[in-house]
């Protein structure tokens, strides 16, 4: 049975595989991006394909491209939170701003977005919200404070969601990629710190270094991803979190363990808390 995907994002990096994946498969297709001209030559034309210009972090837009959907279509059964930027750098370099601008575009993106479509999955009683977080989602490192914090805050909102959407026939899905072959290192999606001192300067070149080193070098391969994501949420039990790589994988495993080692480590302490108990 045939659906009706969308996509935010999909003019550039994932959101252009998730697209045109979801074509492939049959469905039809909402695809959205700032710049639809961008949008129009990287998914090409389809009978069922709408383009649709969209600033996620816009309700009004959000709200116009979700009753453009539904008025296309007839309906929106999977929601697949894309957009996204980087901005990367060691915290005291990050600008405010930069940081303010990190999680409005990653976090209150997917937040007005996913508001303006769940009226017409509440009305429906049905409905997939997937967003896509990273690894940085799910374990924090040097130079990805802002991208993270904006990752940690997204996976949060997600999980506390879930229950709340479950009555209606609504599920979420987080989805968590490692380092794919994308466009996300490239200038139009990464920016650096705004700020620049002394005690940081020659780790923040080495790390620019570093990243500018890996793109076009990832080991993951976008198609097959947005294949992946395409079959899991074509499924009658989609997952509430796909980790999506080898590399995530190994990471959410360590995490797990170390979590797991931690709680063990100061268990009589942590279970010694409640009035009239004395620590041990």
């Amino acid at each position: 049975m045939s659906k009706v995907y969308f996509i935010t994002g999909a003019s550039r990096g994932m959101g252009v595989d998730f697209a045109k994946e979801a074509l492939a498969a049959g469905h039809d297709v909402v695809a959205t991006a700032r710049d639809l001209k961008a949008l129009e030559g990287s998914v090409g034309k389809h009978e069922r394909l709408l383009a649709v210009p969209l600033d996620v972090t816009n309700l009004d837009q959000a709200v116009a491209a979700a009753h453009a959907a539904v008025q296309r279509f007839g309906r929106i059964d999977v929601l697949v939170n894309n957009a996204g930027n980087f901005f990367g750098g060691f915290f005291e370099e990050l600008s405010m701003q930069q940081i303010r601008d990190q999680i409005e575009t990653n976090l209150f993106g997917p937040m007005i977005v996913t508001r303006a479509v769940l009226p017409f999955m509440r009305k429906q009683r049905s409905g997939l919200v997937v967003s896509i977080t990273s690894l940085a989602g799910l374990q924090g490192g040097e130079f990805t404070s802002a991208y993270a914090a904006s990752k940690f805050a997204v996976e949060g909102w997600m999980e506390s969601i879930a229950p709340e959407l479950a009555p209606f026939g609504i599920r979420t899905m987080i989805v968590e990629p490692g380092f794919f072959r994308t466009e996300l290192l490239q200038p139009q999606s990464t920016t650096y710190a705004a700020l620049s001192l002394d005690d940081y300067a020659q780790r923040t070149a080495q790390t620019i270094a570093a990243w500018n080193s890996m793109n076009g070098k990832q080991a993951g391969d976008p198609a097959k991803l947005a294949r992946a994501l395409i079959e899991l949420t074509d499924s009658s039990e989609p997952p509430l979190r796909w980790v999506a790589g080898s590399d995530v994988l190994s990471a959410a495993e360590q995490k797990a363990k170390t979590l797991l080692a931690q709680i063990d480590a100061h268990r009589a302490l942590s279970t010694s808390l409640a009035h009239g108990e004395t620590a041990a």
